[in-house]
């Protein structure tokens, strides 16, 4: 066993011998593996162009229903009909629910007939003033014409007073109709036909949604809030009108619908910092629903600068932005910027770029700075992905022109 271990370990011997003689006989002169080692690396590159771009700023979010209604009845009775499909679109002024209107119906002819009783006694108080007044020094007394006077007052007052009983009897009779104030989507009913109801009970019979427009509620710092201030101080931004809100759905989407600013609380929170900024978007199609949660883009101005995408981007430890760059000889350049501002997907920089500058969009992972690298035209299509810029086919160009 001893001599056929020597055995085999004298042959593994000998092969890497030869392997190590079969190398250096076909090495070329000279240090071929540093070479080698310093051959560039291709990368994709975007030439970068000075232009104007939005200064934006994305916020958190949740969705908020325009209007909110608790349906709740205003007269006692018996439910008699439920007029609308639970969980349909209704209209303003539509019915919801008919309450039994029949002893309200009758009080309304009480109230009517009380009117005409009263009017009945106002001519006969009339005549029989006319007739003191005539009589007053000559058969009457003083004191039987202010009688009379006062008689006749006492039966327009009856008039008025029935009149306003119907008025009220008829209010009555109007609240049996529940209808929907405004336009909307109404929820399920809590009652049915045959039960009965209270005036202004607490519980609510249904509710009604407005769903277009729609509120979003944002969250935003208080620093940002200062910021804002001294952009609008300084000229960048002109107003509230200036802001342009854009809207991110959950699944990533954006929305086909531009917000305004509705309202911002004046009040910062004690706990988080933040304060409330509301924002009213169109909804036609009540694609965003209450309770969802969004992002907002908001485009607060524009300034002119160059853009850097954000996924060629990143800090450094004291929290600049850096990204590399393809310098004059060909070598990776690590630059780092004081000042930027979010613009989209993008950094906005307005310093230590000039038009032309190759950034570094892909292979990123493979590179370090004083590398050496071969840039390869790239572009970043509408989807934010990195693709080949662009270049005719083969063939294209034996292609006449098309007239």
């Amino acid at each position: 066993m001893i001599r056929r271990a020597l055995l085999i370990s004298s042959a593994l011997a000998f092969a890497a011998l030869v392997a190590a003689c079969s190398d250096n006989g076909s090495k070329p002169a000279g240090n071929a593996g540093a070479g080698a080692a310093q051959q560039a690396a291709p990368v994709g590159v975007i030439a970068l162009t000075k232009g104007t771009f939005p200064i934006t700023t994305i916020l958190p979010g949740r969705a908020e229903t325009f209007q909110t209604a608790d349906i709740r009845p205003q007269v006692s009775g018996l439910i008699r009909e439920i007029a609308f499909k639970e969980g349909g679109e209704i209209k303003k002024g539509d019915l919801l629910y008919q309450i039994e209107d029949a002893p309200y119906i009758a009080i309304v002819e009480q109230a009517k007939a009380a009117i005409s009783k009263a009017q009945a006694s106002v001519p006969s108080a009339e005549s029989n003033l006319d007739r003191y007044q005539r009589l007053v020094g000559s058969g009457a007394t003083q004191i039987e014409f202010e009688t009379a006077k006062t008689t006749l007052l006492q039966a327009k007052a009856e008039v008025e007073s029935a009149k306003a009983a119907l008025s009220a009897a008829q209010i009555d009779l109007d609240h049996t109709r529940i209808v929907a104030p405004f336009d909307g989507i109404i929820d399920q009913t809590a009652v049915n036909v045959g039960n009965v109801v209270s005036a202004n009970q607490t519980t609510a019979l249904t509710t009604i949604r407005q769903l277009d427009p729609i509120y979003i509620s944002l969250t935003e710092s208080s620093t940002n809030l200062l910021k804002l201030r001294d952009a609008m101080a300084a000229g960048d931004i002109k107003g509230e009108a200036n802001v342009v809100f854009h809207l991110i759905l959950e699944n990533g989407k954006e929305y086909n619908q531009q917000g305004k600013l509705d309202m911002s609380k004046q009040v910062v929170s004690e706990t988080t910092g933040t304060f409330i900024i509301r924002v009213l978007f169109p909804n036609p199609d009540r694609i965003v629903l209450p309770g969802m949660y969004v992002r907002a883009t908001v485009e607060l101005g524009a300034e002119a600068g160059y853009a850097l995408p954000q996924l060629a981007t990143s800090r450094d430890a004291n929290g600049r932005l850096t990204a590399q760059f393809v310098s004059a000889d060909g070598k990776v350049e690590t630059r780092a910027f004081e000042n930027s501002s979010p613009s989209n997907n993008s950094w906005l920089v307005t310093e230590g770029i000039k038009d032309g500058d190759q950034l570094i969009v892909s292979g990123l992972q493979s590179i370090t700075s004083g590398m050496p690298v071969k840039p390869v035209p790239m572009k970043i299509n509408d989807n934010g992905v990195i693709v080949p810029a662009e270049q005719p086919a083969a063939g294209d160009a034996q292609k006449p022109a098309a007239k």
